[in-house]
């Protein structure tokens, strides 16, 4: 007498079940560690004698820190080195000055 197996019927390809309502499953990734920003990037360029000096690095670094800039990396460049230098995105609202702009003269 032959074997015969029953299909089951959970060998089917799963599919996303969908709630009473209609509404399509929510699919919400947590971020993990850092809000998600985005940047805009600087770079400045030394000879390696401006690195070692011991006061070129720190005025440029001094500087790009009051506008708000990092250092993200330094590049190898052979002779020279690449500072590269990172800030979030500033939207155009934050650009803004605040207080009273001047009357307009029709």
């Amino acid at each position: 007498m032959p074997i015969h197996a029953e299909e089951d019927p959970d060998d089917e390809p799963d599919e996303p079940e969908q709630p009473a309502d209609g509404a399509a499953p929510a699919t919400h990734v947590p971020s993990v560690g850092m809000p998600s920003r985005e940047w805009e990037y600087s770079t400045e360029v030394l000879t390696v004698a401006q690195v070692t000096d011991g006061t070129t690095l720190v005025k440029i670094l001094q500087a790009a820190g009051a506008d708000g800039w990092e250092l993200a990396e330094v590049v190898d460049g052979g002779e020279k080195r690449v500072l590269l230098m990172r800030r979030s995105k500033r939207s155009s609202r934050e650009s803004r000055r605040v207080g009273f702009a001047p009357p307009a003269h029709n």
